[in-house]
């Protein structure tokens, strides 16, 4: 392979796995203008750059899935953290009405769950940011990389 295609090919493979922090990026920019909008973006652009390259360049399709399996992967994780703390929330409402509007005990489940939610967010942040980086760097090197906690869900 000449080298410029094979540049070329790193440089795919690397952008499949820095694009899923491009689109937090993007997502994050939404909500703080006040557009309340959850879109898997960062399971959409890895996804468009794998489906466009993975026929050319068996690198990009092994990149692609392994981006997109740590993506969904991710998202699925943040799905089942917000089911529990739903039904923590709902279960607290009821124990509030319950007990004739305990509301220090209601206030007192908020305000962890909220804390619970700062730290998971910026946990979720520095290493999904650390990961992909580290991701896209061996992917650049031509170096095997396999994200740890990864359900492989595309094969």
């Amino acid at each position: 392979m000449k080298t410029k295609g094979k540049q070329q090919m790193r440089i795919w493979a690397m952008l499949c796995h820095f694009s899923a922090l491009f689109s937090w990026l993007i997502l994050f920019a939404l909500v703080f203008l006040g557009i309340p909008l959850y879109l898997p973006l960062n399971i959409l652009l890895p996804l468009s750059i794998w489906q466009l390259k993975k026929n050319q360049y068996p690198w990009i399709d092994f990149q692609g899935r392994e981006s997109l399996n740590f993506q969904i992967s991710l998202t699925l994780y943040t799905l089942v953290f917000i089911i529990i703390s739903l039904l923590l929330v709902f279960g607290s409402c009821s124990i509030a009405i319950t007990n004739h509007g305990a509301v220090n005990e209601f206030t007192t489940v908020l305000d962890a769950l909220l804390l619970m939610w700062m730290f998971l967010i910026i946990g979720l942040l520095l290493l999904q940011s650390f990961l992909v980086s580290f991701a896209a760097m061996k992917a650049y090197h031509g170096e095997h990389y396999r994200y740890p906690f990864t359900m492989r869900i595309l094969r």
